[in-house]
């Protein structure tokens, strides 16, 4: 029988609704109401505009119920932001942004306080300065009157499951990624937050991926002649579900999810917490059934999409395509920034940037659009490769092929560059790495697929998957050198 799922995919920049159906050997989605997710400036302050979001929601269920329905709703969306409700369960405020400055320097006053190996040791997280923790140790410090009327905080899929059903729950996924959860206890580490001054009692209740959040809203049900249909707690953290969606066969392999960040890393059975791991600031969030995503966030096509919005906004329409061929068009190998350096962090004029990072190293300073898209390029593709070569000395493990998926894929001279780069096969797909994962979970729950295996294999044979084979390797040894000098690495 039919199962149909609404799964919902919260992007840094859009969001959007797909109707999946899965008959039992193949999981197709059809992509049925796609939005802008426009954070929202207001004195000084970046927010998420989540009654926005909740409006497009409820918007897409009725676009759902035109095209025959659905049986359950998943929702993913990125970590580490949060809503505040009070005491009647209302929410205080928007969500503030994580690209928001107002965590800058908050890390180092927390680690006057806790060391930052203590605190790696306890949660395993990269660090990284908007990260939860250092968010709510703000407002702990800051605004101290409006987290003590705080009831709950949940975290921005948790939020939208908590306006559908009424249910104030954290999905597992997500909440690891807040450097408040502790991946040995499997849950919140209270004695961190008491530490700190975060209060305890406005942390939820932890739930597994593939739990049930509850069943709509009766008024919600009113307001859009809905059905009452379950809410499932799918991997809410959208790198979760993408890893969940990988079509790797073999156990040991290495991907990366790429999008606005670059997600690298690999899948493990327990977290890794050694001091080589602390050095390379490593990550060990939760994935599906409590395997460890083990993993580093990099800057990823965030450095091209805020290039190209700048030169809209200079006035040239230009498409990625044409940023892509010239690239293509240019020289090689003239020059490379450190990709996750802070001054590239927040939106602005990011050529410019490129420029006075580049003069400012020594480099040749690139001066058309595709000598900086070229420096771009490389720059991401040269991380890789210093990330894949320092993932496999912390594992000790050699890996011969590389995963990529998510939506960065559809920038077929990224994944070319990637191969060559790292020297082995990249396998690229899907594109639609996430909502495969959000649904593959949802049809878990639902008793419609046996096993997480089994997922993977549906979702391998529902999609295309192409190969890159690495090319002039030897060009980008040669090349690697002066890429880690400019960044400022240690080979």
């Amino acid at each position: 029988m039919e199962k149909r799922i609404l799964a919902f995919d919260f992007g840094a920049s859009s969001g959007r609704a797909m109707l999946s159906r899965f008959e039992g050997s193949q999981l197709k989605a059809e992509e049925i109401h796609r939005f802008s997710n426009d954070p929202v400036v207001l004195n000084g302050v970046l927010y998420w505009d989540i009654v926005r979001m909740m409006f497009e929601i409820k918007r897409s269920i009725s676009l759902a119920l035109a095209k025959g329905g659905f049986d359950a709703i998943g929702i993913d969306t990125w970590g580490v932001d949060f809503g505040l409700l009070d005491r009647r369960g209302n929410l205080m405020q928007n969500p503030v942004h994580y690209r928001d400055p107002h965590t800058v320097g908050v890390p180092e006053q927390v680690f006057k306080i806790i060391p930052k190996e203590e605190i790696y040791e306890k949660t395993g997280i990269q660090l990284m300065r908007f990260n939860t923790l250092y968010q709510l140790y703000y407002l702990a410090r800051e605004e101290p009157a409006l987290l003590a009327q705080a009831d709950r905080f949940l975290l921005m899929p948790d939020l939208m499951a908590y306006f559908l059903t009424g249910e104030k729950k954290c999905e597992v996924t997500n909440a690891s990624t807040t450097n408040l959860y502790n991946p040995t206890l499997k849950g919140w580490d209270f004695q961190l937050c008491r530490t700190l001054g975060i209060p305890t009692e406005i942390f939820p209740p932890i739930i597994s991926t593939g739990e049930i959040y509850g069943n709509l809203l009766p008024e919600i049900c009113e307001e859009l002649s809905c059905p009452s249909v379950p809410v499932v707690a799918v991997a809410t953290h959208d790198t979760a579900s993408a890893v969940f969606s990988c079509p790797a066969k073999e156990k040991d392999f290495v991907y990366i999810s790429c999008g606005t960040w670059s997600l690298f890393g690999t899948e493990l059975g327990k977290p890794i917490m050694s001091e080589k791991a602390i050095a390379a600031n490593f990550t060990n969030e939760i994935g599906y059934h409590h395997s460890v995503r083990f993993l580093k966030n990099i800057m990823g096509l965030w450095l091209i999409q805020e290039s190209r919005r700048q030169w809209m906004r200079e006035g040239s329409e230009v498409g990625f395509d044409v940023l892509e061929n010239e690239a293509l068009e240019s020289r090689p190998f003239q020059c490379y920034i450190d990709t996750d350096a802070p001054q590239f962090e927040t939106p602005g004029n990011l050529p410019r940037r490129i420029q006075e990072y580049c003069e400012r190293t020594g480099q040749t300073v690139p001066q058309t659009r595709g000598e900086i898209m070229r420096c771009i390029y490389q720059s991401i593709a040269m991380r890789y490769k210093y990330t894949f070569e320092t993932l496999s000395s912390i594992t000790g493990k050699k890996y011969k092929t590389i995963h990529m998926f998510g939506g960065g894929i559809k920038d077929t001279l990224l994944c070319k560059m990637t191969a060559s780069a790292c020297g082995v096969p990249v396998y690229a797909g899907p594109v639609e790495a996430t909502v495969m994962g959000n649904i593959g979970v949802a049809c878990l729950a639902l008793g419609e697929i046996r096993d997480h295996r089994e997922a993977r294999k549906i979702i391998r044979e529902s999609n295309d998957i192409k190969v890159y084979q690495p090319l002039q390797w030897e060009e980008w040894q040669e090349a690697y050198g002066d890429f880690l000098k400019a960044a400022g690495l240690k080979g």
